[in-house]
């Protein structure tokens, strides 16, 4: 029954998230495109009035008109809708959903002892620390070189070399899984605590200067702006990162923290892309490019058994292999994660039972794929499988997977 409910909280914390996450990206987008594709009006009455930009646009049937004040109207209006529940509940609903599967399950989760021997406790702080450290290093960069001139430039140069080296670090302390999973993480708190520190600070302060009857200060929109655009930048990584946990070719690949570099990089390249184009201007190089490195990844990380039809370990395993022997190698390293009681998870991995004839011979693409050809399972190799166990998986796969 545990493992029933924690199914289902799994489940709607993950519902909820992509909800949350579908809403602040949606007006995140849309807003950059607003701001990209406003033109100057052409009425008098619009510019007496301190109108810098203006759209027209037709949607669900409707004619729609947005303005953009080049600092704000001069007579503010009671009711003003503000954008910032849907930055908070994105990440309170994410951090609740990796708690509920990473920080709960530490143990299994963020740590392999293949890439750094820690208890799960310490990768709790750790996990943490690596969060608290992302926002700090960032917002530390932003607030000195920010307002300085040529200061985007210089931000934009540190807080990549930063990146660069928090994935660097993360795929050296967690499991690779954990590791890409913690660096989407990181960004997605500094975009968030961009929300809560600086642009709704900014817009209430400028909104209370209004309505004191003072002109605003515009180093406020400045800074909002400013973090917003990272915000833009930062997204389609966030994203990936986020969608990578599903294809464990990625962060199981040598050098992983190059693999998710590239990744990253390459949706910042079609981020920029679509920010020119609301501009009017069709850089194709840019997604070119981003195809281009992808492809590239792909191709490097191909794992070796796909070009090699008979590798090593399978070309030595016995000729003939029965199910007797590859049920035994299931029961000693498999099904301490894939039984209906695991040991090392509170439920089934993914929900696959492998404690049964019939659940072995159902996912037998599963296993070679994930236990030969990727060696992405068992997680961490917690149960150190060997290689020649792997060879013995693969040789009975190849042989027509038979429960004989």
């Amino acid at each position: 029954m545990e493992a029933y409910l924690f199914d289902w909280l799994n489940l709607l914390l993950r519902w909820l998230h992509v909800i949350t996450a579908i809403a602040w990206i949606g007006s995140s987008f849309y807003f950059v495109w607003l701001d990209n594709s406003l033109t100057k009006p052409e009425d008098p009455e619009l510019l007496q009035k301190g109108v810098g930009g203006e759209l027209w646009a037709v949607h669900g049937g409707g004619f729609y008109n947005p303005q953009k004040y080049l600092l704000a109207p001069k007579t503010l209006p009671q009711n003003l809708h503000w954008f910032f529940w849907e930055s908070y509940s994105t990440w309170l609903s994410g951090f609740a959903l990796f708690s509920v599967l990473y920080l709960f399950n530490a143990g299994t989760f963020l740590v392999d002892k293949h890439v750094l021997d820690m208890t799960a406790t310490t990768a709790v702080f750790a996990a943490l620390a690596y969060l608290v450290a992302g926002w700090l290093v960032y917002d530390g960069i932003c607030r000195v070189f920010g307002d300085k001139p040529g200061g985007d430039r210089v931000v934009g140069v540190l807080v990549t070399l930063y990146v660069i080296a928090a994935v660097w670090a993360a795929c050296h302390v967690f499991s690779g899984r954990a590791a890409f999973l913690m660096t989407g993480a990181s960004l997605a708190t500094v975009m968030s605590a961009n929300v809560l520190f600086w642009i709704i600070p900014g817009q209430r302060k400028m909104v209370a200067s209004m309505r004191a009857g003072q002109s605003p200060d515009p180093i406020h929109g400045k800074r909002g702006k400013q973090r917003s655009v990272h915000n833009t930048y930062f997204t389609l990584p966030v994203i990936f990162a986020m969608l990578s946990n599903h294809y464990s070719m990625t962060y199981s690949a040598g050098n992983n923290w190059v693999v998710l570099l590239l990744i990253m990089f390459a949706g910042v390249l079609i981020r920029q892309f679509f920010v020119l184009k609301h501009k009017g201007i069709f850089n194709w190089k840019l997604p070119l490019a981003a195809v281009v490195i992808l492809a590239g990844v792909a191709f490097w990380i191909v794992p070796k058994s796909l070009l090699q039809p008979a590798p090593a370990a399978i070309a030595a395993a016995p000729e003939a292999v029965s199910f007797t022997q590859v049920q035994q190698v299931v029961e000693t390293r498999c099904i301490q994660c894939h039984s209906a009681k695991p040991t090392l998870m509170p439920e089934p991995g993914k929900g696959i039972l492998l404690d049964s004839k019939e659940g072995i011979l159902q996912h037998a693409q599963l296993i070679y794929q994930q236990a030969v050809v990727q060696k992405a399972m068992p997680l961490g190799n917690m149960t150190n499988i060997t290689d020649d166990e792997r060879g013995l998986l693969g040789k009975w796969f190849v042989q027509g997977a038979k429960g004989e």
